[in-house]
């Protein structure tokens, strides 16, 4: 039984590919359903792509002027570029500030409307398609 029939990446014969069972019926709490997953893959892709054009910019020499810390003596421009020599470089303190703002956005914005699709986070100029095949295309 497909669970989510005519869903993007539902690949028949397959159907949803769920070996833990983590969509079988009943659901005990806390409850998840197929949409709040959806949610979940489609934010954390937009994470993933904003964390690839931070380490390609930063690999290139873009940084930010002025100081990351000032008690340090450290400038953004001291930062090395690559993925894990940047993480290491960023005192404790830096990543609370990195952490906490990144939960104040997802408590205050990150909810997705449940009348919108999941990923519609756009406002009145966001461009959505109604017709299935258009739908389809894209």
């Amino acid at each position: 039984v497909m669970k989510a029939e005519g869903e993007i990446g539902v690949t028949p014969p397959l159907g949803v590919w769920d070996p833990l069972g983590c969509l079988a019926e009943p659901v005990d709490y806390p409850r998840r359903d197929y949409r709040r997953y959806v949610e979940l893959e489609i934010k954390h892709g937009r994470i993933a792509m904003l964390a690839t054009v931070g380490v390609l910019t930063t690999e290139a020499g873009f940084r930010w002027p002025g100081y990351l810390s000032k008690s340090l003596d450290l400038k953004f421009a001291d930062l090395p570029g690559g993925c894990f020599d940047s993480y290491n470089a960023v005192p404790a303190l830096g990543w609370l500030q990195i952490v906490g703002f990144v939960i104040f956005l997802e408590l205050a914005y990150g909810a997705t409307d449940p009348s919108k699709e999941p990923g519609d986070v756009g406002g009145i100029s966001w461009v959505r398609y109604d017709d299935p095949e258009t739908k389809k295309f894209k």
